[in-house]
């Protein structure tokens, strides 16, 4: 089946916050859960946590995406709408550093609550799924439309000629 050539995300909706918001939410919800029923501490520590991953992602990947670079003192993507610019824009290539930060923070985010998520096995399950379907949903329908070119998940497919 030859598909025909997806076109660029150059604008993104509010629509298209909110639904990975949701998307998002589900596994979030479901780890502060998991720790809620241990901690009340920890549950705390783990939101406030987020909020730091949160800071560097700003910090070390977005202020190099376009839907960051652009005009406006507030962006309009699929994860910040509204939310102020708090870095200045920087254009060009990540470096080593950039996709350190990002990696391991992404990482750390994903894997701080498991501690607690295995010993409750259905939540485990649902954290472990619904980060698999945000994932998926993310890769499928934004990497190969996607207008960050330097982004290292772009999935861009030159146009045949």
């Amino acid at each position: 089946m030859d598909e025909s050539r997806k076109s660029l995300k150059t604008a993104y909706r509010l629509g298209d916050f909110l639904f990975y918001t949701c998307l998002l939410a589900v596994p979030v919800v479901t780890a502060v859960a998991a720790i809620l029923r241990h901690s009340a501490l920890w549950a705390i520590v783990f939101v406030l946590f987020c909020v730091g991953v949160v800071v560097l992602l700003l910090k070390f990947f977005c202020t190099r995406c376009p839907h960051y670079t652009r005009q406006g003192g507030t962006l309009k993507c699929i994860f910040f709408w509204g939310f102020p610019k708090l870095f200045a824009p920087r254009g060009g290539s990540y470096s080593n550093l950039d996709l350190a930060v990002t990696g391991l923070a992404t990482v750390a985010f994903v894997l701080f609550p498991v501690w607690w998520l295995i010993r409750e096995p259905i939540l485990f399950v649902v954290y472990a799924l619904s980060m698999a379907g945000f994932g998926a949903a993310i890769y499928r329908n934004e990497c190969e439309q996607c207008i960050h070119l330097e982004c290292p998940v772009n999935q861009v497919q030159e146009p045949a000629d």
